[in-house]
């Protein structure tokens, strides 16, 4: 019976696939700087949306309720994903599997009773 034990040769092609593929990086970026085109004025460095020329200042204050509302719904949703793998295996996880899928579900409750005793989720004052 042979043995399965690893030795370095093993990883020798994971080493030059690696250095192969940083050096196709590093030798990428280097040549598109020094053969890239180097024009600048003051038309090629403006902003251009779909062809339309921009107009008036792009960096206007937004309201901490919108990055708060957005966090949120990444959070909530993302509660979801983490509903899959019981979905998947609740016969397999049986008693323990539910209580902890009830705990879990239970602190987002809590969590979500905050923010919205907080007043997280109100747009108007």
């Amino acid at each position: 019976m042979e043995s399965t034990v690893s030795s370095s040769a093993d990883y020798f092609p994971l080493v030059i696939q690696a250095v192969v593929a940083l050096g196709f990086v590093i030798t990428t970026l280097i040549v598109t700087h020094l053969w890239g085109p180097k024009i600048k004025s003051k038309t090629k460095n403006e902003n251009w949306e779909c062809g339309v020329e921009s107009e008036g200042n792009a960096r206007f204050p937004v309201s901490v309720r919108y990055f708060m509302t957005a966090i949120l719904f990444v959070l909530f949703d993302v509660e979801v994903i983490f509903f899959y793998p019981y979905a998947v295996n609740f016969k397999a996880l049986q008693l323990e599997g539910l209580l902890a899928v009830i705990l879990f579900v239970v602190f987002f409750l809590i969590g979500f009773l905050y923010v919205f005793k907080k007043g997280a989720l109100e747009w108007e004052k």
